[in-house]
């Protein structure tokens, strides 16, 4: 997720006006969408890593201690999702990680982690994104290198180990691509290989979610670089 925008959602970005816009918006949607198909057929046949089934097993206890994401979101616009977690236990947690999708059954079926699936039957590449993933994100919060590794599932992203008493933050960079209300669910792991169990001191699961409402107004957008949309500065 943190490699190089692609090529074909790069030139999709550009040119300038609403129509423009939409068509650029529409373009994103289906060019991450082919990408998910092909990053998905790259992992499959693919165990988990040596390092993964290796790690510690067991009850590790951590805390979010911040969790945020806009409510309110228009087409185009670029938004930080913030995520801060704590380890409050006494053993490190070896495989720190975050899961995210989409409530429903759209969102559950989709490969995507902002995205959901399209039932349409027949359709080459049903999966849509809500979200489009900014390049080099995440990154842990006051850096300016990618923090999360990638996975075999799209949705989780890993973080390594956390020590005990240790803090650490993620920022995603969101761009939304999709209007309607969403909610996004992201859940918290102690591990990559399925044997840690991630508990609050209250005994539950960590995690939570986000609702965010996507208008189909549109700023003023114009692209970067490195293929972000951005809203366009005024007086440009």
């Amino acid at each position: 997720m943190g490699g190089q925008t692609p090529c074909y959602v790069r030139a999709a970005l550009r040119g300038t006006g609403r129509h423009s816009r939409l068509t650029r918006l529409q373009a994103i949607a289906t060019g991450f969408a082919a990408l998910a198909a092909a990053a998905l057929l790259g992992a499959c046949g693919g165990g988990g890593s040596s390092a993964a089934e290796n790690e510690p097993t067991g009850t590790f206890k951590l805390k979010v201690t911040e969790a945020s994401f806009p409510s309110q979101q228009e087409l185009g616009q670029t938004s930080l999702l913030k995520l801060g977690i704590r380890n409050t236990g006494k053993r490190a947690i070896p495989g720190l990680s975050v899961t995210f999708t989409i409530a429903g059954k759209r969102g559950v079926n989709s490969s995507l982690p902002f995205g959901v699936r399209d039932p349409q039957p027949e359709l080459a590449q049903p999966d849509r994104p809500v979200w489009v993933l900014a390049e080099t994100y995440p990154r842990l919060h006051g850096s300016t290198d990618p923090g999360g590794a990638s996975t075999s599932s799209r949705k989780t992203f890993a973080f390594g180990e956390l020590k005990p008493g240790k803090s650490t933050a993620a920022v995603w960079k969101l761009s939304a691509v999709r209007a309607g209300k969403f909610t996004l669910l992201y859940r918290v792991n102690a591990g990559l290989s399925g044997k840690q169990k991630a508990k609050t001191s209250g005994g539950i699961d960590p995690g939570g979610s986000f609702t965010a409402e996507i208008r189909s107004a549109l700023p003023e957008t114009e692209v970067t670089d490195s293929g972000e949309i951005v809203e366009a500065k005024k007086g440009k």
